[in-house]
């Protein structure tokens, strides 16, 4: 494909402005639909980054005959449903994290982007931030063996706030969404599949009718382990932050910055061509559907993560 590609993107909130912010920067792109839920705000946002069409319903996009591809940013729980949509509609498309937020609609999204052939990516974005590619590609050439990653992902987030502090209309997960974030990665970056998973949970919100408060526990084929701890409940530092401890050395990775064990900070501007993760996760999914390929963090090659989230899940419920 030479043309321009030609993008809606669903879902105007914290991180459909991320998107929008990094296609700005890429040749050969164009926003050309907007889909979001109120309509002011939308076409408020449409007009600032100059994309023509707006609407509140997805399938009004997908009926676009110019409309190449889709970029999913809007609430957990239409995932899966609007993925189907966009390879029914035989548009490529990139879900948010999470692809779904149960096993069985994760699989429905893997049978039909089989069946179908076009490109289908999740947006996991840590496989991309230079700061696990720098990693990556040292693991891969053989200059450091994983032994174990400790994580802390938190939040303060005791009302339902997305984050720009605006109100969301969904509730966000710690299991589906960001937990999913480190058990794709640490399975990506250890190279073994996980073989062992533990989960332990703190009490429901009574509101938000979430846990606010998970502890996990990996193990992957090749005795790589990983610790990851959640919160909502954390009144700072917000974030996550990645340990990596290996057989040559240890590293901090916070989003896109890089340190060693001694808290000395690593360049990492040079590992690809922006340091915005965001960016960089469109950047595959383009090359991917003008190449033809299969791209990074498709939707098969996550599909193990979820699987580990059903099984925690099911142990949790348990």
């Amino acid at each position: 494909m030479s043309k321009t590609i030609k993008v809606a993107l669903a879902g105007a909130g914290a991180f459909g402005i991320k998107h929008l912010d990094g296609i700005k920067n890429i040749d050969g792109v164009e926003v050309v639909s907007l889909v979001s839920r109120e309509i002011e705000k939308t076409r408020d946002t449409a007009a600032k980054y100059g994309i023509a069409h707006v609407t509140t319903d997805l399938a009004d996009s997908l009926a676009l005959p110019k409309v190449d591809a889709v970029i999913l940013c809007t609430p957990t729980q239409m995932h899966a449903a609007q993925t189907i949509a966009c390879l029914k509609a035989g548009k490529h498309v990139q879900c948010e994290i999470p692809l779904a937020d149960t096993l069985a609609g994760a699989q429905e999204v893997v049978a039909l982007q089989k069946a179908t052939g076009l490109v289908a990516m999740a947006g996991h974005t840590r496989r991309f931030n230079p700061s696990h590619q720098w990693l990556n590609q040292k693991i891969r050439a053989g200059g450091f063996n994983l032994q174990q990653m400790d994580v802390q992902t938190y939040f303060f987030r005791r009302s339902n706030m997305n984050a720009l502090g605006q109100a969301r209309s969904w509730t966000d997960h710690l299991l589906w969404h960001h937990a999913a974030h480190t058990v794709d990665l640490f399975a990506y970056q250890a190279g073994s599949p996980i073989v062992k998973a533990n989960a332990i949970q703190g009490p429901i919100h009574p509101v938000l009718g979430i846990a606010m408060d998970m502890s996990i526990q990996l193990k992957a084929a090749n005795g790589a382990i990983c610790t990851l701890s959640l919160s909502f409940n954390n009144d700072g530092p917000l974030g996550t932050f990645f340990r990596y401890i290996g057989d040559t050395g240890t590293y901090l990775a916070r989003y896109d910055d890089l340190f060693d064990g001694k808290d000395q900070k690593i360049d990492v501007s040079q590992v690809d061509v922006s340091m915005n993760g965001i960016e960089l996760q469109d950047r595959e999914f383009f090359a991917a559907i003008r190449a033809g390929r299969e791209p990074n963090s498709s939707v098969a090659q996550v599909l193990p993560c979820y699987q580990v989230l059903h099984q925690l899940e099911q142990q949790l419920a348990a």
